[in-house]
């Protein structure tokens, strides 16, 4: 067996004209190189970053994150940089230089609806193809799954949690739920206690995500300062435009094989102006949302039409649709003032 193959490079020196080097998927990432793990290599090899099989795969990642999620642009960037990191990382490690494993652990801040759950599970991929994480699996919880209502409970819970996300990420979804000071006898400040604990002795076979809205997210980190400095990657989500979301809402219609009539185009787009000035959206929870009642009227439409429908009729959503929704009985703003 060749050299190359025993560490998963393709060898380059200078002036052989041969491949350049690149890592192997199974690149041992840590503070050492285990034993049985391929030899250092030769410090006048040269490796390429781009052509190594696990930055093959965490591009194919990327390529679905922008794909399958529209805007995001500072989202997209981090995601980028943070791979970039840990494909430097890997390589300085077969090199024997100093790659001691980086803090992975992430806050995602955002309004609701605007991606944070899926971008979590396209970082575990990232981590998984890179060699830090063992499964590509995001354990989701809320407070209710790390919280007791009682003495002695909010510990093995807790701890459980951590357990079954071992491997993958521990996803706490409003996570700033977990501090409550107007309650001086909740156990929400314990299991934050045990997460520090667990962050720092498990950081090499768990990520931990936190997750919420940035104002509160905001008040959660300070509550404690140990924890704030345990997270090293905040990434802000911020609120789609209303051109983006059309654009999701088009993406979700033609996955599932329905279309607007020109008419009901621009229904939705009035539709999307009303609604943006309306309490409680949810970004593309609430386009979804919308989508789903539009179908409903369709159906109700086409059934009570008391004919036959053909394919087109199936897939078309037509302005009655749309406009069937109560955001169109409800008055503007600006014309409630002029009510006699």
């Amino acid at each position: 067996m060749s050299l190359s193959q025993k560490t998963g490079f393709a060898l380059h020196r200078p002036g052989a004209g041969s491949p350049t080097a690149v890592p192997s998927a199974a690149a041992p990432v840590g503070d050492q190189t285990p034993a049985g793990a391929a030899p250092m290599l030769d410090p006048e090899v040269r490796v390429n970053l781009a052509d190594d099989e696990a930055a093959t795969r965490v591009r194919a990642v990327l390529g679905s994150v922008d794909a399958d999620l529209v805007g995001l642009a500072g989202v997209k960037r981090r995601l980028q940089e943070i791979a970039a990191l840990l494909m430097v990382d890997r390589a300085r490690a077969r090199f024997g230089l100093s790659a001691s494993r980086p803090s992975l652990h992430m806050s995602f801040t955002g309004g609701p609806g605007t991606g944070k759950t899926t971008v979590a599970l396209r970082m575990a991929e990232i981590l998984h193809a890179l060699g830090y994480l063992r499964v590509p699996r995001v354990h989701a919880v809320t407070r209710d799954d790390l919280v007791g209502q009682f003495i002695g409970h909010t510990a093995p819970k807790t701890k459980e949690a951590m357990a079954k996300a071992a491997g993958g990420v521990l996803f706490i979804d409003e996570a700033y739920y977990l501090y409550r000071p107007e309650n001086e006898r909740d156990y929400g400040p314990e299991a934050i206690e045990i997460l520090l604990q667990e962050m720092e002795s498990e950081r090499g076979s768990v990520v931990v995500i936190f997750a919420g809205y940035p104002d509160r997210m905001e008040t959660f980190f300070s509550s404690n300062p140990g924890l704030s400095s345990r997270v090293a990657h905040h990434i802000g989500f911020d609120d789609y435009t209303q051109d983006e979301l059309v654009a999701i809402a088009g993406r979700m219609l033609t996955r599932d094989d329905y279309r607007l009539s020109p008419g009901a185009v621009q229904a939705f787009d009035e539709y999307l102006a009303r609604r943006l000035r309306q309490p409680r959206f949810a970004n593309a929870r609430s386009v979804r949302n919308a989508l789903e009642r539009a179908r409903l009227r369709q159906a109700n439409r086409l059934v009570s039409s008391n004919r036959p429908v053909g394919r087109d009729d199936l897939m078309l959503l037509t302005e009655e649709d749309i406009r069937g929704s109560r955001v169109f009985a409800t008055l503007e703003p600006d014309s409630q003032t002029n009510i006699s």
